[in-house]
């Protein structure tokens, strides 16, 4: 008798195509580009420490809330560690660098390094993940250091400090061990527990600033003064949260190539709202980083095995 063969399920769509997890990787983008535009608007007013102070207060305030309506899972010893590396790379010296770095550079130019982080965290797996060295991943990084170059002959020229370059480097350096620290605690800790805890280490790490931020903000503006509001509730809070919730469900390294789109949008953002447009050979520069940051993600096409003919020896 003939059997039927079996109905197999439906397949599932990839998780990088799931509506929900679309719309979280254009919030966090959006959000994550008009951060650039925002610091570099308030920065006259608030000091980078005070800056990130006030920043991360405002997000852990909003995230507390946010979580208390969820349960929490208890850490283990490394999650904490992990946590840790999180909270005071990414939230805490990343969030300095960055309000440093746009005090020396204007927007564009800021986003156009820091987005060397892709590169680093391929770097970082492969020293610390044990994913190695791909010959394409060198490559790029060469080329992406070669567009660093030609971002700090391009702010030189335009009598830039280069101090600013350095903070954009170690912003991208804490950005990368953050999200290469991340990954992990997804795989069992809720990604809003993870963002409210990593967002609160920051806060206590950036606590030595309190006293400037209570200056600052005797002697800033409204419009300063909502500014590092909303940095705290939209890039801060709600970004990171799009961002871990989309980093539960795609490979980190596919997530990381979305943020490519970042400096094209600060760098119009910049240009409509605060009427500054990077150097000409800056842009050449951040273009050749995004080429490193895109030929250090290709991989080599595997060779098609060929079946040894009768009577050769294999």
């Amino acid at each position: 008798m003939r059997t039927a063969a079996p109905v197999s399920a439906p397949a599932r769509p990839p998780a990088g195509l799931e509506p929900r997890t679309l719309l979280a990787v254009v919030v966090t983008v959006l959000a994550w580009a008009s951060a650039f535009v925002g610091i570099r608007g308030v920065g006259e007013e608030l000091s980078p420490g005070a800056l990130a102070l006030g920043r991360l207060l405002v997000g852990t305030a909003v995230l507390g809330l946010l979580a208390t309506r969820r349960g929490w899972v208890a850490p283990t010893r490394r999650e904490w560690g992990l946590l840790a590396v999180c909270g005071i790379g990414w939230f805490g010296i990343y969030n300095v660098a960055l309000n440093a770095a746009e005090q020396h550079l204007d927007a564009g130019t800021t986003a156009m390094l820091v987005n060397i982080g892709p590169i680093l965290i391929a770097v970082f797996a492969g020293l610390l993940l044990g994913e190695g060295f791909p010959r394409w991943l060198v490559v790029g990084i060469a080329i992406a250091f070669a567009g660093v170059l030609l971002i700090g002959l391009a702010t030189r020229s335009a009598e830039a400090d280069l101090a600013g370059v350095v903070l954009c480097v170690v912003a991208a350096v804490t950005y990368a061990g953050g999200v290469v620290a991340q990954k992990p605690l997804l795989r069992r800790l809720p990604g809003l527990q993870v963002t409210f805890t990593a967002c609160a280490i920051g806060a206590v790490c950036c606590l030595p600033w309190a006293g400037v931020l209570a200056g600052d903000l005797a002697d800033a503006s409204g419009a300063s003064i909502a500014g590092m509001v909303y940095l705290g509730v939209v890039p801060t809070a709600l970004a990171f949260s799009t961002w871990a919730y989309a980093l539960r469900r795609m490979d980190a390294g596919k997530l990381g190539v979305t943020t490519y789109v970042v400096p094209p949008l600060v760098i119009l953002l910049g240009w409509l709202l605060l009427d500054e447009v990077p150097p000409a050979l800056a842009v050449v520069g951040g273009a050749v980083c995004l080429i490193g940051v895109g030929v250090s993600r290709r991989r080599d096409r595997p060779r098609p095995v060929v079946p040894a003919e009768e009577g050769t020896p294999s």
